[in-house]
């Protein structure tokens, strides 16, 4: 099963659980759209998770807002400093080292989600052995009826050997 699968499954496995039988659903109801935007939010952030794997750049464009903050490593980068500075060894570490990404937590209000993920990446990177966890922090908003990414936290740490 691709990783993209394995970070869509608990949120489906937890849709799928909620209790439909005491769930009153009306046209005015938005339980529907809530789990259409959970479901959608989760898509955009394996979207960009798969198009960073497969080097796709324009996909990662489209996907992150125009305003994007991104912090890792005690640094706050800008979309073009993104795309210029950053984008590139992302790529190239996602390409080179596994990665499985789990959701721990989702919630939204109004046309605002985020999202938090923990992952762990094992492989080889620049000849360098790479075991580490981290985790994710992806702020979302909808314009219309597509959501982009405005904010990533990442942070991680290498994981001791047994």
């Amino acid at each position: 099963m691709p990783s993209s699968s394995l970070f869509l499954l608990p949120l489906l496995l937890l849709l799928a659980a909620s209790d439909y039988s005491t769930a009153k659903i009306s046209p005015h109801s938005s339980l529907m759209d809530r789990r259409a935007d959970s479901i959608a939010v989760v898509g955009t952030a394996s979207r960009f998770h798969d198009a960073l794997r497969s080097g796709d750049i324009a996909e990662v464009k489209r996907l992150i807002a125009s305003d994007l903050s991104v912090l890792e490593g005690g640094e706050v980068e800008t979309r073009a400093q993104y795309l210029s500075h950053h984008l590139a060894a992302d790529i190239e570490f996602a390409k080179a080292v596994r990665s499985e990404r789990a959701i721990v937590s989702y919630a939204s209000q109004g046309a605002v989600a985020w999202l938090v993920s923990t992952s762990t990446a094992i492989g080889k990177f620049d000849s360098r052995d790479i075991n580490s966890v981290g985790a994710e922090l992806m702020i979302m908003s909808r314009a219309q009826k597509t959501w982009q990414i405005r904010a990533v936290h990442w942070s991680s740490q290498r994981r001791q050997a047994p």
